[in-house]
């Protein structure tokens, strides 16, 4: 126990609306007067990402990078400050940095610049959760899952 009240719920106890397009679903809307009331209530929410609940009342997948798709939208849903993305990688590189030995690391982009990238096959974030961050000016921040949280993202 670290003294941390968190709880854990599924797309469809959001609720995550989506549309029928299993296995490609996207957001339709999402509840975010639901997670506020728990953040009130001092909270941690804890929120699968990846699924949410169609109109037929069926668990609907969102596909690749649907968990940070996910993580974008529950962020704008809540009018969060920022949304941060954990993955391999400490950021976004002008290449991959697995392959690339001399790719750098850029310290800022914008959302025209990463949807670019990420229309072009970049798999650091995938076309659908950016555009969600633009469409609703989520501040998004990729971060390593391996490195110090405190470090730049």
């Amino acid at each position: 126990n670290m003294g941390v009240h968190a709880r854990s719920w599924q797309g469809w106890q959001i609720p995550i609306k989506t549309d029928n397009a299993h296995g490609a679903a996207r957001i339709l809307d999402i509840d975010g007067a639901f997670l506020i009331k728990r953040f009130g209530e001092g909270q941690v929410a804890v929120v699968a990402g990846f699924q949410g609940i169609g109109p037929d009342n069926r668990i609907a997948t969102l596909g690749r990078g649907g968990s940070d798709t996910s993580a974008v939208a529950i962020a704008a849903a809540v009018k969060a400050d920022r949304c941060d993305i954990y993955t391999d990688v400490d950021g976004v590189y002008t290449t991959d940095p697995r392959i690339e030995p001399k790719a750098r690391r850029l310290a800022k982009i914008s959302f025209e610049e990463m949807l670019e990238m990420a229309s072009l096959g970049a798999k650091v974030l995938q076309v659908r959760s950016v555009e969600l961050a633009m469409v609703h000016r989520v501040r998004t921040f990729v971060r390593s899952s391996f490195d110090d949280p405190d470090a730049p993202g």
